[in-house]
């Protein structure tokens, strides 16, 4: 079997930023101004320190005119710190909502194109969870927090380099009696912070998955009185999110500590700066400079403390959906195949495929399909006929052997060329929330209504659409008003309408009733006469209708024979437009 990437329960958030810096760059001319727009937010709050300590020295000297001056220049201080951080906050905002939609646009676009057995290896609940709610937390960071953790930081920064150019000595103070401490807390923080978070967004993406299959089985549950089972497994996995819940909550309270420590900086600071003045070795002004920006300092500080947990979880958040965008990195785009024919004969040779490494499904099965033909592939469960359709349509890649198009490898065809001449439609279609119109036009082209009407016409199921209220009558949540028989003709209709070179139908008429499955074969009767059909196969009329019959066991070819009872299917094709 093919090596398949699996993601990891807690993923790995070394070198983070340097992995997203692919999806920044679309970005960076924006981000550069926003960034810089708040670096002089920060730089006008810090430049009040000293303006208040030029305040402070002129009023102790008598000096009315500096201080007059002190006052102006806080007041337009004040006026543009406020400009400044109303315009930057917009910026980083809308600068970081432009990086979350590429994230949530590419996480998007990745699954649709994920390989078959990256999706079918992971629980649908996980992979929600990492497309939508860690992009959902992402964006709720950026609203919320970015530009907090910005400001922080620019603000420290600064305030840092003004102390620095005051007094070495009371600088000195503050980093010894407030740093060490404060750092100690931090890596105590740290040291626990990614299993905490990690653990917690795992747990919660367990219970998404779980609450999510639920109501996919639903009606299973329900009817073979399974449910208090599943109620248990569910109540032990939500109770397992809730202690990775307290786990989480407990290691961020760790940060609360940095509030005892700035008391005793800024007692430390008073004592050693008032000895200080009595030694003449700073001013006053220097003093209150330093009692100002420490405020500053601290605030930066407590800020970054608050928002340490936050930045953990959109870390975490970050890793995880950047592993799911790693692990479904769509593959090179390929070149269209110069000269590719529209209709050609599909070909399987010498093909294995495994779904596990300690078994094969399929076994050097070689099969061609020419170009119009009607074929039937039958056999008992688990006989490899479900495994072969999506192999015939490149959803799987074969472990060995190949799958060919007109001589080309479908491995080889970009998948606008191979979608746009291989459709499958599975025994469940696939509807959505809309109406017949809306689930008919979901194919290459998006063919509009006179289209529609023109291939159900020729289809021969306009009594029918009739039937269910037209073109314009509502299908129900995913489909849910209709029955399973009108999903499949839907979904036989939907694959004309793309007009496929091979159309492979896998048991399209197994849970579907006699009358259905009639209407349902009179319909691909009507097929033009170069497309070829592949039908997977269990009730014998259906089998019945096509001249060719192929026999699986086993994973094996046994039979490649003619039905016996199968009449030709009409040759009076009409190609739809």
């Amino acid at each position: 079997m093919a090596d398949q990437p699996l993601l990891r329960e807690e993923a790995d958030e070394r070198g983070v930023l340097r992995r997203a810096l692919p999806y920044l760059r679309p970005h960076r001319a924006r981000l550069a101004v926003a960034l810089g727009v708040g670096l002089a937010d920060s730089a006008a709050l810090v430049a009040v320190a000293p303006l208040v300590g030029l305040a402070t020295v002129a009023l102790l000297d008598g000096d009315r005119g500096r201080l007059g001056l002190a006052v102006a220049l806080l007041a337009v201080l004040a006026v543009a710190q406020l400009v400044l951080a109303r315009v930057g906050e917009l910026l980083l905002i809308r600068s970081g909502e432009d990086v979350v939609r590429t994230l949530r646009e590419q996480a998007v676009e990745n699954l649709a194109t994920a390989p078959l057995r990256f999706l079918e290896a992971h629980r649908s609940g996980d992979l929600l969870r990492r497309a939508t709610g860690e992009v959902a937390a992402l964006a709720a960071f950026v609203r919320l927090h970015l530009r907090n953790l910005v400001s922080a930081l620019a603000t420290l920064g600064f305030t840092l380099a003004v102390l620095a150019g005051y007094s070495w000595q009371l600088l000195l103070v503050q980093l010894v009696v407030f740093l060490p401490p404060t750092l100690l807390v931090t890596r105590w923080f740290q040291r626990d912070a990614a299993a905490a978070f990690g653990g917690k967004a795992s747990a919660e993406a367990g219970v998404a998955a779980t609450f999510t299959e639920t109501l996919t089985a639903r009606e299973a549950l329900q009817t073979s009185r399974g449910l208090p089972g599943w109620t248990r497994r569910f109540d032990a996995e939500n109770r397992q999110a809730v202690r990775a819940a307290r786990r989480a909550l407990r290691v961020e309270n760790r940060i609360d500590l940095v509030s005892l420590i700035e008391g005793l900086a800024l007692v430390a600071l008073l004592g050693v700066g008032g000895w200080l003045v009595t030694r003449d070795a700073v001013g006053v002004g220097t003093v209150v400079v330093f009692v100002v920006a420490s405020r500053n300092l601290f605030d930066s500080f407590t800020d970054l403390s608050q928002l340490v947990g936050e930045v953990a979880t959109a870390r975490t958040g970050l890793a995880r959906l950047l592993d799911l965008l790693s692990a479904t990195r769509p593959r090179s785009p390929r070149a269209d195949v110069d000269a590719l024919p529209a209709r050609g004969e599909l070909r399987c040779e010498d093909v294995d495929f495994g779904y596990r490494t300690d078994g094969r499904e399929l076994h050097g099965v070689t099969l061609a399909f020419p170009s119009g033909s009607r074929t039937g592939v039958v056999g008992e469960t688990g006989s490899g006929k479900t495994t072969l359709s999506k192999l015939l349509c490149g959803l799987y890649a074969p472990d060995a052997g190949r799958v060919t198009f007109a001589g080309v490898p479908l491995a080889e065809l970009p998948e606008r060329q191979l979608r746009g001449r291989v459709v499958l439609v599975p025994q469940e279609v696939r509807l959505v929330t809309g109406t017949v119109a809306e689930n008919l036009a979901l194919v290459r082209g998006a063919p509009d209504r006179a289209a529609v009407e023109r291939a159900v016409a020729r289809l021969g199921l306009t009594g029918w659409l009739a039937g269910l209220g037209g073109l314009d009558a509502e299908v129900g949540q995913r489909g849910a008003r209709l029955s399973a028989g009108e999903r499949q003709i839907l979904g036989v209709v939907r694959a004309v309408l793309a007009d496929p070179a091979v159309l492979v139908l896998d048991e399209a008429t197994a849970d579907i009733d006699p009358a259905t499955a009639a209407r349902l074969e009179d319909a691909l009767d009507e097929l033009h006469a170069d497309c070829t059909l592949i039908v997977i196969a269990h009730r014998p009329a259906t089998i019945a209708r096509l001249p060719r019959v192929v026999r699986l066991a086993g994973g094996r070819v046994v039979a490649d024979e003619g039905s016996g009872a199968g009449r030709p299917l009409r040759e009076e094709k009409v190609r739809l437009a």
